[in-house]
């Protein structure tokens, strides 16, 4: 496992980064961090907290991070990903409070060799978990050519 910066390993841009580590990962699984400030995407100031439905893209992020880690650690570049579903989104809470620190956990269940895969995904504050979903990912083997065929 190298130690990548966030923004190195995510095919997105500033401000749209909502996840700020990638602290551990392997070929199965990822762990990310965020913490609810003030400055975050989505923040809502009059009941200072994001909405809990944010967390698909805290996850999909952390999905990401973890793909291309293992991608540049393979001597491969960053590519993009997108989310094709998510199933059984369960929200344990409403909102991820102020100060929360959060732990986005994300586990391969399984792999296609077409691009699709699928994770089982969980947000936790200390122990308490507070949301947890399967998502499916696609992957094409050349995302700008894929793009271009959608148009």
């Amino acid at each position: 496992m190298s130690v990548h910066p966030i923004e190195t390993i995510l095919p997105h841009t500033a401000p749209m980064i909502l996840i700020d580590s990638l602290d551990s990962y392997d070929e199965n699984t990822g762990v990310c961090s965020v913490t609810i400030t003030p400055q975050s995407n989505f923040y809502n100031a009059d009941n200072q907290s994001v909405a809990s439905h944010v967390g698909i893209e805290y996850m999909a992020q952390a999905i990401a991070a973890y793909a291309n880690a293992n991608q540049v650690d393979n001597g491969a570049k960053v590519e993009i990903g997108f989310l094709v579903s998510s199933r059984k989104y369960k929200m344990h809470c409403n909102r991820f409070a102020l100060n929360s620190k959060l732990t986005v956990k994300v586990e391969k269940l399984y792999s296609e060799a077409n691009g699709l895969s699928a994770f089982e995904c969980s947000i936790k504050e200390a122990d308490t978990l507070l949301v947890e979903a399967k998502i499916n990912v696609f992957q094409p083997e050349n995302p700008e050519q894929f793009l271009a065929e959608q148009m």
